[in-house]
């Protein structure tokens, strides 16, 4: 599921892994396989949410480069430093393959993904050695990718119950025990314990701006406005707890202002009502012979 290419003008020369988690998967094959979570979930409802994810997965990645382990693990080893935004859409793909996919090939491209990292071990800049399969390295990957999509749909989105929070926590934990995971939050108040664990080990980093940059500049989608795109990364800033931003030294260029809330509102709204038949919740529907709109309704 990877193979090692080295490219030119890349950091020192090195070799990365590049995942081959394939960019596109066809959710509507085999017809009636089941899913790792199930039609009319939470699950379904928030990944459907291009913004929502966005939103999250930005946080989600702040709150893991925190860590200068998992930092070091992705810049040294990834292709991360030379196409960010191609490793960014696999990243994706694996995460929408774990919830709309058949659960056979979310199992292929998990298992894919897991012998990628058998692979990533190093030190970090200061000496400290890690490994990517880590138990507190995986759970805390895992943690903050529940934690940023939940935090994002429900700050823009809508909010959502206190019902519909605590179904959302305690689901998915099949498919995070496929990639190693052995604790998952199954609450925000849970999620802060384990993050209070390692907040004395996160620290502000360069990369940390430099992720920033590339996701405001709008080089991912250049058909949106770059205004959208700013807006999004500093949305993502905002639902970070107050302690990590800090910690980051994320400072008031980052701010969220009423305007861009305003429109990472609208857009994220629009988003949540626009039916897409090109999108793994549709397909995924069909899939099961259900109606393709079924996660909007």
């Amino acid at each position: 599921m990877n193979q090692q290419v080295s490219i030119e003008g890349s950091p020192s020369g090195k070799s990365y892994q590049k995942s081959s988690t394939p960019a596109q998967i066809d959710f509507t094959k085999p017809a009636g396989e089941e899913a790792f979570c199930a039609p009319g979930s939470m699950h379904w409802r928030i990944f459907k949410n291009s913004i929502a994810m966005a939103i999250g997965g930005i946080a989600a990645v702040l709150l893991e480069f925190a860590d200068a382990r998992i930092r070091s693990g992705v810049w040294d080893h990834s292709i991360y430093p030379v196409d960010p935004i191609g490793r960014s859409q696999r990243t994706g793909m694996a995460a929408m393959v774990g919830v709309y996919g058949p659960k056979s090939v979310a199992r292929q491209v998990i298992g894919g993904v897991n012998r990628m990292h058998a692979k990533v071990a190093g030190t970090t800049p200061s000496g400290e050695a890690y490994k990517a399969l880590d138990p507190e390295l995986l759970d805390w990957v895992s943690a903050t990718a529940k934690f940023g999509f939940v935090t994002a749909y429900d700050r823009f989105v809508t909010r959502l119950s206190e019902t519909e929070k605590h179904e959302y926590w305690n689901s998915g934990d099949e498919v995070a025990k496929l990639y190693g995971v052995t604790e998952s939050p199954h609450s925000e108040a849970e999620f802060l314990v384990m993050m209070e664990r390692l907040v004395p080990r996160f620290e502000a980093h360069e990369i940390n701006s430099e992720f920033l940059a590339i996701v405001a500049s709008g080089k991912a989608r250049p058909q949106i406005p770059s205004f959208i795109h700013r807006a999004i990364a500093r949305a993502a800033v905002d639902i970070l707890p107050l302690v990590v931003r800090e910690k980051l030294g994320l400072g008031r260029e980052w701010d969220l202002s009423f305007t861009d809330r305003l429109l990472v509102k609208f857009v994220a709204r629009l988003a949540d009502r626009k039916v897409d038949p090109t999108s793994p919740a549709y397909q995924a529907a069909l899939r099961l012979g259900l109606p393709g709109d079924t996660a909007w309704r």
